[in-house]
């Protein structure tokens, strides 16, 4: 599966600081502690090796002793100032606060992180001094007030969930839950619990719960994983698109198998599709990028959907005569 550029950025920053705390290691064992192939940690280290501080001329890059790792063993010989303590400037600090703050409101008051998140945001906080002050930014996880409020305390007490929940397929139900923990990814929050009507562990999004009650039933104790895995898994049908390179973005945004581009500018993505509603709402959204999809089941939905959204907007009494079926892409 292709990489987001920003997790390879995390993971490269990552190295170098480990690297400069414990010294020399194995390849295979940074491989293991980075979670990726020993193949990829020779690759990043190339990266490294061109990466450094403005001027970009050979004494002011990373360096690596290349006889040692030519033996397996990664020896970072000059980190170029990667690793120098942090100062945040007044934007960045208040950039920082906000954040915390938006943690703090998805974590119930008695859990040990929250109490951790306090400790550290009010030291942050008075560091920053009267900046945080003059600016009181709060970032509030999306989602109806009222739902938030109602899972934050059912976890905080250990009570169990009634939630109305709407899939992406604009799917309706009611579920008993026992809460777990909520994550956030990107711009959503997720509750991880145990869903009694499936009789397993269940992700809901936060913004897609219309309705939550905390019942006055404890929690029960179930073996449920608190890590959220947003990678598709191997069973999940590929589809291909094609798009123009100004669509590019698509590939950092969600998880994809690879990346080409293309000699006329386009680019070709391979994904996993674990939702094909909410492949089939993107593509609708980025229809004047697409050039071609396949299979051609994914297509036969696509141009379905266009054509009763088009068939909606003629039969409104203010739009005019039925617009015309939209064209059916060509298959990849």
């Amino acid at each position: 599966m292709a990489e987001r550029a920003d997790d390879r950025v995390v993971r490269l920053l990552g190295i170098v600081a480990y690297l400069e705390q414990v010294g020399a290691v194995s390849v295979d064992h940074l491989a293991e502690r980075f979670g990726v192939t020993s193949a990829q940690v020779f690759a990043d280290i190339d990266a490294l090796w061109v990466t450094g501080t403005p001027g970009y001329f050979p004494d002011d890059l990373i360096d690596f002793d290349a006889y040692s790792l030519e033996q397996g063993i990664v020896r970072l010989t000059a980190a170029r100032g990667l690793t120098r303590p942090l100062r945040l400037g007044p934007r960045e600090a208040i950039a920082l606060v906000a954040a915390l703050r938006a943690m703090g409101d998805v974590l119930p008051p008695d859990d040990d992180r929250a109490r951790v998140l306090g400790t550290v945001l009010e030291k942050l906080t008075a560091a920053t001094g009267e900046a945080a002050d003059a600016l009181d930014v709060r970032l509030a996880p999306p989602g109806a007030p009222g739902v938030l409020a109602t899972v934050s305390s059912a976890m905080a007490a250990g009570h169990r969930l009634r939630i109305r929940y709407v899939t992406a397929a604009d799917v309706a139900s009611e579920r008993d839950v026992d809460p777990v923990v909520v994550h956030t990814q990107d711009e959503h929050a997720y509750l991880v619990a145990w869903c009694h009507r499936a009789d397993a562990r269940r992700t809901f999004r936060i913004d897609r719960i219309l309705a939550a009650t905390e019942l006055d039933v404890p929690v029960e104790s179930h073996e449920v994983a608190l890590d959220v895995d947003y990678t598709p898994g191997d069973e999940a049908p590929l589809a291909t698109i094609f798009l123009d390179g100004s669509a590019r973005w698509i590939a950092e945004q969600v998880p994809v198998e690879s990346v080409t581009d293309l000699a006329d500018g386009g680019v070709e993505i391979v994904l996993r599709v674990t939702n094909p509603t909410w492949l089939r709402h993107l593509l609708l959204e980025q229809a004047q990028h697409v050039r071609s999809v396949a299979p051609s089941a994914l297509t036969d939905e696509i141009v379905d959907s266009a054509r009763a959204a088009l068939r909606a907007y003629a039969d409104h009494p203010a739009t005019g005569s039925p617009a015309p079926a939209p064209a059916a892409p060509t298959d990849a």
